[in-house]
């Protein structure tokens, strides 16, 4: 009988063994393959993702809402892509067990790329509520874009039938803006900014065509205010542009500005469609389709009272376009078309005062007043007192001054027997 040992027992046990080592290699090779893959698809995606939101955002500096579309729709196709993936990763893998290191870095990986798509998402949220809040103030805008339309064709078509406006605007920007300009403080100061301007701008030629004619200046301004100690023979302009400015403002705290209404509307609405009527218009263009209209009877009384029948024979040689506008002309001399640029000016800034509820008050500055600060400007404004507390005085009102609720709009004026630096 042969003995059995160990040995041969070992050797046994080692031929009904199955060993597999190369199927065991190419499993995890593979597994780790898959792995490396979707972290890849996972970085792609959220690259592309990151790139989309950039797009979204270009897309609303400037707003351009086809661009903000697009940029949406590529951010949603992004995130249903990584969301593709989260399910895939799920299905092959639905329970981790024994899980090694490495299979924990890439589940905290994916964890951390899945709250950035929490975020993302949140944002784009963000974004469409945004987008559709611009979209309904840009449908509100279009409806009050209408409604001023449809009221600027009413307004022309009354303006119309008053013999105020009869012709069509012109492609220019300030015209298609016709009747979008609105009531405010800021747009009567301007208004008193050009009525200033063209009562210098008036001055001059008739200073000069005085000159022309052997006035002397100094007698004539001396007879308008002789009390006024000028500091320099140049400032005595200042007593002509007084003159006229006394003249043109005289019956402006009347509504009809000492003319007959001749139908116009008296409301602070009418009075402010009468500004703008004439606002962007000629006035030479104005009194040719309607010469006898309130505003031509307006130029035509203005004219005959600032021009003395004296200064205009010296002038001219005769009176003959004195007695064309008493007439009830309105001669197209290149004088009376200055003068009628000086009418338009304060014509306007009557119409814009009686326009505000409650309307603009105005406030002259008497000559001998004390020089105030708050309700005064010096139109020459490089002044030496003669003593530092001796408070100058006013020699001539050359502007008044405005008043709008509590706003001032301060009176220009000449001080008496001050110095100018040089």
């Amino acid at each position: 009988m042969l003995r059995t040992g160990p040995r041969e027992m070992q050797s046994h046990d080692n031929n009904n063994q199955k060993v597999y080592p190369q199927p065991m290699d190419e499993s995890g090779k593979q597994n780790k393959d898959s792995m490396e893959a979707l972290i890849s698809k996972i970085f792609s995606n959220i690259s592309s993702l990151k790139a989309a939101y950039i797009q979204l955002q270009e897309a609303h500096t400037p707003y351009d809402p086809d661009q903000i579309q697009a940029a949406d729709k590529l951010v949603i196709e992004e995130l249903m892509k990584l969301s593709e993936l989260k399910h895939s990763y799920r299905d092959n893998n639905p329970k981790i067990t024994s899980a090694t290191p490495q299979d924990l870095r890439l589940v905290a990986e994916i964890q951390e790329q899945q709250s950035l798509l929490k975020t993302y998402e949140v944002m784009v949220k963000k974004f469409q509520s945004q987008i559709q809040t611009r979209d309904s103030e840009i449908v509100q805008m279009q409806q009050q874009i209408q409604e001023s339309t449809q009221r600027k064709l009413k307004l022309e078509k009354k303006l119309k039938q008053r013999g105020l406006f009869s012709k069509e605007p012109e492609d220019s920007e300030e015209e298609n803006n016709f009747f979008s300009v609105e009531l405010t403080p800021n747009l009567f100061s301007s208004a008193v900014d050009t009525l200033y301007k063209s009562i210098h701008d008036f001055s001059k030629p008739l200073i000069n065509m005085m000159k022309a004619a052997g006035w002397d200046l100094d007698a004539a301004a001396n007879a308008i205010e002789p009390a006024v100690v000028y500091a320099r023979r140049a400032h005595k302009k200042y007593a002509f542009e007084s003159h006229i400015c006394q003249r043109m403002f005289s019956g402006f705290h009347e509504k009809s500005f000492s003319v007959e209404a001749g139908g116009l509307s008296t409301s602070n609405e009418g009075f402010f469609h009468q500004f703008l009527a004439v606002r962007v218009m000629d006035p030479l263009d104005i009194l040719s389709q309607n010469p006898d209209s309130v505003f031509g009877k307006f130029c035509r009384m203005k004219y005959l009272l600032v021009v003395h029948p004296k200064m205009e024979g010296s002038f001219f040689g005769n009176v003959d376009q004195r007695n064309y506008v008493m007439s009830g002309g309105h001669p197209r001399t290149p004088f009376y078309q200055a003068f009628l640029k000086l009418a338009k000016s304060i014509w306007m800034l009557h119409r814009l005062a009686y326009s505000f509820d409650p309307k603009v008050k105005v406030f002259q500055v008497r000559n001998g007043s004390k020089f105030s600060e708050v309700y005064m400007d010096s139109v020459v404004k490089n002044i030496i007192s003669g003593e530092e507390d001796q408070i100058p005085k006013v020699g001539l009102m050359v502007m008044p001054g405005f008043m709008i609720g509590e706003s001032v709009i301060r009176s220009q004026v000449y001080l008496s027997g001050v110095k100018c630096a040089e």
